[in-house]
């Protein structure tokens, strides 16, 4: 029997009272390593603050996915989607350091630097903190507007059932994925790329999107087996729900190592010098250890779970493999961002672990709070009826 209301229960009550108390004992941690070692509390901040905020981008541009496709599999997800993404105001609050902290974390705010750097003086035009500054409020701006547009539509979809709102989400979906890829693109260089200003690639973008993507992914469907072992959604999910959840999981892994590897590839075989030092600094000094661990961990070791039928139909299984991306999520981003705090060689600092955890209690706070607000489900979609059926396989 399905609970015709869906209301959240009490556990994300819990939930959210635990995180807000990490995440302030986190966040006081960082606060302290900031009276420290300034420098080192910035890129330990950015660090946290990109792992993040690809929870709540994934969120977006997978609830926009679902919007243009269809299929069971996002109605089912549709709600902790949405409050995912619905953390975005929070995030664009927690960038504040971010932009206090920029002349400590990108070399292009230096004016002596680029005095001296033919290339920065080139780049100038676009790498100065004032347009830096202006870039990322467009940012937030749009992905906040996106976000507050499918949400309210979304509620006004469960108050009246008209069918129209559906297609309002699509279209504004076909638009926003576009909007979406372009403004992460630009962020990613903005937040990442530039912290190295003098190497570029046109798949740095695309790398942090299916990141996102399984980041948000990922998150759901741990929130989703959670979900499944209490009232009301304990005769929701089903395995046909979770082996769809698993075969877009192992898709955007594949895309990720795609990516990955023809990045390496082209820039390799090119043998630029303004872009091999890149992943020279990369293979060497301890870091090459993190790039094999994740051919490893992020590839091979998902890829032959995620292959069995058995596996993805497994709710316990599929959320563990969940779980083992988020820590390679992290993992794949301390690769891209990390050599730029550690010159010197691979290393890790307490304050890492202190911001990753300060913002996570923060954001699980929000998170939760967002998901408690409203039915777990959407109940005016016309294909919710389908979606608790369970796909047919």
């Amino acid at each position: 029997m399905h609970d015709a209301t869906y209301t959240p229960p009490a556990s994300l009550d819990s939930l959210r009272q635990r995180s807000l108390i990490v995440g302030l004992v986190g966040l006081a941690a960082a606060a302290a390593g900031a009276f420290i070692n300034p420098g080192q509390f910035y890129h330990s901040y950015l660090l946290a603050f990109l792992f993040w905020l690809a929870a709540a981008l994934g969120g977006l541009a997978l609830t926009m996915l679902q919007h243009m496709s269809g299929g069971g599999w996002g109605v089912v997800l549709r709600r902790i989607l949405e409050a995912a993404a619905r953390t975005l105001p929070w995030m664009a609050v927690l960038f504040l350091p971010i932009a206090f902290g920029a002349r400590e974390l990108y070399p292009w705010t230096d004016a002596a630097k680029v005095a001296t750097d033919h290339v920065l003086q080139e780049k100038a035009i676009y790498l100065n903190l004032p347009f830096f500054l202006a870039r990322a409020a467009l940012y937030f701006a749009i992905w906040i507007g996106l976000t507050w547009f499918l949400t309210r539509w979304s509620a006004e979809q469960d108050r009246t059932g008209n069918p129209a709102i559906a297609v309002k989400m699509q279209r504004m979906s076909a638009g926003g994925l576009v909007v979406y890829a372009v403004t992460m693109t630009l962020a990613s260089i903005d937040w990442g790329m530039s912290l190295e200003p003098h190497w570029f690639s046109t798949m740095y973008g695309f790398l942090f999107i299916i990141g996102q993507a399984l980041m948000g992914l990922s998150l759901a469907i741990i929130m989703a087996r959670r979900l499944s072992r209490e009232q009301p959604m304990l005769a929701v999910y089903k395995a046909g729900h979770f082996h769809d959840f698993g075969k877009l999981l192992f898709a955007f892994t594949m895309l990720w190592a795609y990516l990955s590897f023809s990045q390496f590839l082209i820039i390799w075989s090119a043998n630029l010098p303004e872009e091999i030092p890149w992943y020279m600094h990369r293979m060497n000094h301890g870091w090459e250890a993190i790039g094999i661990g994740l051919m490893v961990c992020h590839f091979a070791v998902p890829l032959l779970v995620l292959l069995s039928r058995q596996s993805k139909r497994n709710p316990a299984i599929l959320a563990a493999m969940a779980l083992w991306l988020i820590a390679m999520r992290f993992l794949d981003l301390f690769y891209l961002i990390g050599p730029e705090a550690y010159p010197s060689g691979l290393d890790f600092s307490w304050m890492d672990v202190a911001a990753m955890v300060g913002l996570g209690g923060v954001w699980m706070t929000v998170f939760a709070s967002n998901l408690k607000s409203r039915p777990l489900l959407p109940l005016g979609d016309p294909e919710l009826a389908s979606a608790l059926q369970g796909p047919q396989h």
